[in-house]
């Protein structure tokens, strides 16, 4: 790899030939090279980086090109197929709108919207009474921030603060991504909104935040009030936390968060979790934030909603999410027929076969062996962190500092031996197979990854 690109370079690779994997040519297969040659010479190369897998159909937790080959899928497309690739529960909703037909309603209503919005709110926790669709994670979570600061300048807030973790990622339009935290991915703004603030976030290297969680959190938020001059009664509106930190799969200690919800009451400021990678499922509870024993104000929420096609959701009680004037808080997708159609079945499908709790048993099986495999390679795995059926393996050497390059070149191992991960660009090798995973293919891909490990370090 060069950059941040894989070689389009064909290769000979050991030939591959089980109940879930397969790998019978040369990767990147010679004859999808053209087609990547043509997303290099017409589209933007913004959306280009990911491992030479040319897609040809998805079933279940697998993967399939047009050439033979069959990859087990530890990505679940970013947190999207949680209910699986090609769900038929899915596919039959999006047939019955599309075959009616209706494909596009705007803002007037239709069976399809009224019916998933009062599943929905029916079947999550009793706070969230109303609900918003959109179309992406991104669009949920400037949501979120106009929510709150609409409520702070109803509670007579003079200024509409809102405070978010270091190394959280919020989204890609101007205002999620001031909301994120990566310095150098936010210079093309020009500025910066002078009411976000962030703090640091209670990593499990550091010994504070470990030791003493609450302390660290309000030895933190002290020293931002203190170097900002702020008044958390006057100047802060809320709280945008990602469930847990995307590159990593860091989730905050528990009395972190319990002092964070604290000192948000005692100062009326809400609070919003991000939940695009962590809902529906994924954590091993309908919602990560349950984890924390926290009840959010407004929850946003994106990825594994459908399953499928593009669907976010904000949700929240009747008098935050009744803030915005009628019609004045829309978008051109939003609560899209055939969207909702596939967004009920998914959820649907999701509580119907107590994939909740699928994600939790498989989840403490697969953090197990995954543990097992960072026991096996002390020197360059120091950290196995998530929750459920999502992990992150931690690759630093035994100074803690990152291994990047061996991140990469183990993910691009495993995909030439019919494992797709879900490659970060960074020190981390990210997991997340589809929920409805076997424990067979699940341990096959354990360790299939545990190879891809071993040869890259035998420099094989």
């Amino acid at each position: 790899m060069a950059g941040s690109r894989f070689s389009l370079v064909p290769e000979d690779v050991p030939k591959v030939d089980t109940k879930y994997r397969r790998i019978a040519t040369m990767i990147p297969v010679p004859e999808s090279v053209p087609v990547f040659e043509d997303l290099e010479r017409f589209e933007s190369v913004s959306m280009h980086g990911q491992l030479p897998v040319f897609w040809d159909r998805a079933e279940g937790f697998q993967v399939y090109d047009a050439w033979g080959n069959k990859w087990l899928d530890f990505s679940s497309t970013i947190f999207v197929t949680n209910a699986g690739h090609g769900n038929e529960r899915i596919r039959d909703a999006i047939r019955s709108v599309v075959d009616r037909p209706l494909l596009h309603t705007y803002t007037y209503a239709s069976r399809e919207r009224v019916n998933y919005i009062k599943y929905l709110v029916d079947n999550t926790p009793e706070q969230f009474e109303k609900a918003f669709l959109l179309s992406a994670g991104t669009e949920a979570t400037e949501c979120g921030i106009k929510l709150m600061r609409m409520n702070g300048f109803k509670q007579g807030k003079k200024r509409p603060g809102i405070i978010g973790f270091e190394g959280n990622w919020h989204g890609r339009t101007m205002g999620a991504q001031m909301m994120s935290y990566n310095p150098a991915q936010k210079e093309w703004i020009g500025y910066l909104d002078p009411n976000i603030f962030h703090v640091p976030f209670p990593y499990p290297w550091r010994p504070k935040a470990v030791e003493d969680p609450e302390g660290y959190f309000y030895e933190n938020i002290e020293d931002l009030m203190r170097t900002q001059g702020l008044s958390a009664d006057e100047d802060l509106c809320g709280f945008m936390i990602e469930t847990f930190q995307g590159w990593s799969a860091a989730f905050y200690p528990v009395a972190f968060v319990k002092a964070l919800q604290r000192f948000a009451r005692e100062h009326g400021m809400l609070i919003a979790f991000d939940e695009m990678q962590a809902g529906f499922g994924r954590t091993g509870e309908l919602f990560g934030y349950m984890h924390y024993g926290v009840e959010p104000d407004i929850l946003c929420c994106g990825k594994g909603a459908s399953s499928s096609l593009p669907l976010s959701i904000v949700l929240g009680s009747r008098e935050i999410m009744d803030l915005p004037e009628i019609g004045s808080m829309s978008s051109t997708h939003s609560a899209n027929p055939v969207v909702c159609a596939a967004g009920l079945a998914n959820m649907r499908y999701i509580i119907e076969e107590d994939l909740i709790d699928r994600s939790r048993v498989l989840g403490e099986l697969f953090h197990a062996r995954l543990n097992a495999i960072k026991n096996r390679f002390p020197d360059v795995i120091n950290y196995v962190l998530g929750k459920g059926l999502l992990a992150a393996l931690h690759f630093n050497d035994n100074n803690g500092d990152p291994l990047s390059d061996l991140a990469t070149r183990v993910s691009e191992r495993a995909m030439r031996k019919g494992l797709l991960v879900v490659h970060t660009g960074r020190e981390t090798i990210k997991l997340a197979p589809p929920l409805t995973i076997s424990e067979e293919a699940l341990l096959e891909g354990v360790e299939v990854l545990a190879e891809a490990i071993s040869e890259c370090l035998e420099g094989r």
